[in-house]
């Protein structure tokens, strides 16, 4: 039986959960941290001893036994602003997935035949099948992203999701109107899991990449949303800057508010155009400069 390798820590809250993102953290559950493997979790579980040295953490293998969707399975719609994220066993209105039949024909009048996708009747709907270590909306900085987006015109702009996960920001983008996005994740796991959410959601128009962004030749983009750590954005600010367009927006998430002095020293460079925060998470929505920045 597959075991996942795993902390427990029975004092562990947000400022662990942060903490801990940068070991390859892949799900928390009761008191419970999964990694990735036994060597993340072995690296985590020494720096937690460095950092936090009364704290009690113990490593622990744990057998599947469907303990992930047992968890997965209590997961339920959410809403922020005008966009739900859902679920395929929660979603609103009794949507469900476009005839595959092309002679098949959708009727936007009959309410107990609503698709997903082309004809899609309710478009502020994003449905998101839950996976190991890939964002639903639930967590924080995920909602204050979502927010975010809503503050922005987004219609027919360009737009680059940087740590895609899910894939969530991504389709939401598309949703809002975004003329084209492209998802970039390092990790091969997220970009399989975005490409099936992007399926699942009948989207077109979002390219997924596996690219580190902070090497990749990318391009620039009208809007850039970046829900990574505080330690990762404060480090790549440049670069994040240099992917936005003179006058572009940067959606910036994934970082609390005792690191947030550091990431906006980071981005000094832009103003700050909107900014919200739940419990200790932050988001801030940022205008870039219309002139380079110089050093």
């Amino acid at each position: 039986m597959r075991t996942w390798a795993a902390l427990e820590i029975p004092e562990g809250n947000d400022v662990v959960h942060a903490f801990l993102i940068d070991f390859n953290l892949i799900a928390i559950h009761d008191s419970r941290f999964f990694f990735q493997g036994i060597d993340d979790r072995d690296r985590a579980a020494a720096a937690l001893r460095d950092h936090f040295p009364g704290i009690d953490a113990w490593p622990i293998d744990v057998p599947d036994e469907d303990w992930a969707a047992r968890s997965q399975a209590a997961v339920r719609a959410i809403t922020v602003g005008a966009l739900t994220v859902a679920p395929p066993w929660d979603v609103p209105g009794r949507l469900k997935p476009a005839p595959t039949d092309p002679t098949s024909t959708y009727d936007p009048t009959d309410s107990t035949s609503l698709y997903v996708g082309a004809g899609f009747s309710q478009p502020n709907i994003i449905i998101i099948q839950p996976s190991m270590g890939f964002g639903t909306g639930h967590h924080a900085t995920t909602r204050l992203c979502l927010a975010a987006m809503q503050q922005i015109d987004v219609a027919g702009r360009s737009v680059i999701d940087v740590g895609t996960g899910s894939g969530v920001l991504a389709i939401a983008a598309r949703r809002l109107g975004a003329g084209g996005v492209l998802a970039i994740d390092d990790d091969p796991d997220a970009i399989a899991a975005a490409e099936a959410n992007v399926r699942l959601n009948q989207e077109s128009r979002i390219a997924l990449e596996i690219a580190d962004f902070r090497s990749a030749k990318i391009g620039q983009f009208d809007l850039v949303t970046a829900n990574l750590t505080g330690g990762l954005l404060a480090a790549s600010a440049d670069r994040l800057r240099s992917l936005a367009v003179p006058g572009g927006r940067l959606i910036l998430s994934g970082f609390m508010d005792h690191e947030e002095r550091q990431v906006l020293r980071a981005f000094a460079s832009c103003s700050e155009e909107w900014r919200a925060q739940e419990d200790e998470w932050v988001c801030v929505a940022l205008s870039a400069s219309r002139t380079p920045a110089t050093s």
